[in-house]
C-alpha cells in the first residue's frame, strides 16, 4: 500500500497543490485545514510523514509539533513557512522536526525530503519492532532510541542487511549499544522466530570457551557427566551473537573459522560431525587490525567476520539523542523502583548534554538509575546528578590564573575547587561532602589539609 502523507495548511489552494504533487508521486494524501485538525489526524491516522505550515490561526505548526512529541507521536514532521528565521528553525529542530523548508521551494526538493522522511520512519519502525510496550511506555531492553544523523546511519545499515544471511561485525566503543544492534538485526530478519543466542567471549575462561561454543560429549573432560549441546547447536536456524570477539584465543579462533567456512563442527570429545545453519554476528571494541599485526587475531577470521561492518557511534557524537535516551531510562527506572519521578529539570538536562560520556549509553543508564533512586521529588535536579558530571563543567587549563601553573599545580587547584564547591553545596557538612565525593571523612579531612583548605 502506498505511504500516507498528511498535509496540514490553512490555505485550500496550498493543500490542493501539494495533494496533486504528492499523489502524482505515488503517495496517498490526507489533508487538514488547521493545527487542531492536523493533530487529531496525526493521532488517528498515524501517517508516514506530515507536511505542515507553521503560520496558521489557532494552533500553529510549532504547537502541533510540540504536542505531537509530548504525546509520543514519532511521525516525521516537515515544517513549511514563508517566514523563515533562525529562532524558529532552531526551535523547530529542537522540538524534533524532521526538516524545515522555506517557500518558495522546488518540487523535486520537497519530494526528496518527503521520500527521506518516509524511508527513515519506515526503517525506525522496522528496527524498533520487538516486544510490545508495557504500561504505555517503551521500556524493553531490545530497543534502539534516537533520531540523530549518526544513529540514523546505523538504522539504514541494519535495514539494508536484515533480509540476508551475511555475517556482520559490529564495532564501537564499550557501552555504545552493540548488542542492541545485533538484536535489531535478528528481530527484523527472516530468523526472528528462531533462537537468538549470545555469548560474551571475554567473560568465559579460555579453557571453557570452546566447549561453550561447540558443546561436549559425556566424559570429554573431568566434570563432563553428560552430553551438552553448545551455543552453535542451540542457535540452529537462528542467530548467534559473539560479543567481545577480540578476546577469543587463537586456538578457539581456528575452531570458529571452520564453523564459518564449513558450517559444521564436532563437540569437544566427540567424533560426530554436526551441521548447523546459523547467522553469525560479532562485536568488538578492540582494534582488530592492530591485534592482527600483533599476532593476537587471525587475519583470515577477520575477513570472514567483516563481510559487513556496522560502526555504532559513541554518545558524544550523537548528543541530540541524550534527552530521549535519558527519558527512556528515567521512566524505566521509575517503574522498576516504584518512584514518582517524571522528568529532568532544564539545568540537570544541560549537565547531561554537556558531559562527554566516556562510558557511553551504559554510563548514561547508570546515571539515570542513580538519579531516580536519589530523587526526593518528581523532577531530577542537579543535586541528583553525580559530582563527576557536575565537576566536568569546570574549565581546567584555560583559566588565566592557571596559565603559569605546572600540571601538578593545576590538578591540585581543580581538586581544591571541586572540594570547595561540594562543601558549599552541603553547608560545609564534612560527612555529607565526603559521602558525595565517595570518600571517607578522614580522607576528605586529610585532602583538605593537603590542599590548604584548612590548617
Amino acid at each position: 500500500m502506498a505511504k500516507l502523507v498528511l498535509v496540514v495548511d490553512d490555505e485550500a489552494s496550498v493543500r490542493e497543490a501539494l495533494t496533486d504533487v504528492l499523489e502524482t508521486a505515488g503517495y496517498r494524501v490526507e489533508t487538514a485545514a488547521g493545527g487542531r485538525e492536523g493533530l487529531e489526524k496525526i493521532e488517528k491516522l498515524s501517517p508516514d510523514a506530515v507536511l505542515m505550515d507553521i503560520r496558521m490561526p489557532g494552533m500553529d505548526g510549532i504547537q502541533v509539533l510540540e504536542q505531537a512529541r509530548q504525546k509520543n507521536q514519532q511521525v516525521p514532521i516537515i515544517l513549511i513557512t514563508a517566514y523563515g528565521s533562525t529562532e524558529t528553525t532552531i526551535r523547530a529542530m529542537k522540538l524534533g522536526a524532521f526538516d524545515y523548508i522555506t517557500k518558495p521551494f522546488k518540487l523535486d526538493e520537497l519530494l526528496a525530503i518527503v521520500e527521506k522522511a518516509v524511508s527513515t520512519h519506515d526503517l525506525a519502525k522496522k528496527v524498533n519492532a520487538g516486544k510490545p510496550e508495557k504500561d504505555g511506555l517503551e521500556l524493553e531492553e531490545e530497543i534502539m532510541i534516537g533520531q540523530s544523523p549518526a544513529i540514523q546511519a546505523v538504522y539504514k545499515a541494519i535495514g539494508r542487511i536484515v533480509d540476508s544471511n551475511v555475517t556482520v561485525l559490529i564495532r564501537g566503543e564499550s557501552g555504545t549499544g552493540k548488542e542492541l544492534v545485533a538484536r535489531a538485526i535478528h528481530l527484523n530478519s527472516p530468523r526472528r522466530d528462531k533462537p537468538f543466542i549470545k555469548i560474551n567471549c571475554a567473560s568465559i575462561p579460555e579453557t571453557l570457551l570452546e566447549s561453550e561454543l561447540l558443546g561436549y560429549e559425556k566424559g570429554a573432560f573431568t566434570g563432563a557427566g553428560n552430553r551438552k549441546p553448545g551455543k552453535f547447536e542451540l542457535a540452529h536456524q537462528g542467530t548467534i551473537f559473539l560479543d567481545e570477539i577480540g578476546e577469543m584465543s587463537p586456538a578457539t579462533q581456528a575452531k570458529l573459522l571452520r564453523v564459518l567456512q564449513e558450517k559444521e563442527f564436532e563437540r569437544v570429545g566427540g567424533t560426530e560431525t554436526i551441521k548447523v545453519d546459523v547467522r553469525i554476528l560479532a562485536a568488538t571494541n578492540k582494534n582488530l587490525e592492530q591485534s592482527i599485526q600483533e599476532g593476537n587475531f587471525r587475519e583470515d577470521l577477520f575477513f570472514r567476520l567483516n563481510v559487513v561492518e556496522i560502526w555504532v557511534p559513541p554518545l558524544r557524537e550523537r548528543k541530540e539523542d541524550i534527552p530521549a535516551l535519558a527519558e527512556f531510562f528515567l521512566k524505566k527506572s521509575a517503574r522498576e523502583f516504584n518512584k514518582n519521578v517524571t522528568g529532568f529539570s532544564p539545568q540537570a538536562m544541560q549537565l547531561l548534554m554537556g558531559y562527554h560520556w566516556p562510558g557511553n549509553i551504559r554510563e548514561l543508564k547508570n546515571v539515570c538509575e542513580r538519579a531516580v533512586l536519589m530523587a526526593v521529588g518528581p523532577v531530577i535536579t542537579t543535586e541528583e546528578i553525580p559530582l563527576s558530571i557536575r565537576a566536568s563543567r569546570e574549565e581546567i587549563s584555560l583559566r588565566p590564573e592557571r596559565q603559569d601553573m605546572s600540571f601538578k599545580e593545576i590538578i591540585a587547584d581543580v581538586e581544591r575547587q571541586v572540594i570547595l564547591n561540594v562543601l558549599k553545596e552541603h553547608n560545609w557538612n564534612r560527612s555529607a561532602a565526603a559521602q558525595a565525593l565517595k570518600m571517607s571523612r578522614s580522607s576528605l579531612y586529610a585532602k583538605m589539609r593537603e590542599l590548604g583548605i584548612i590548617s
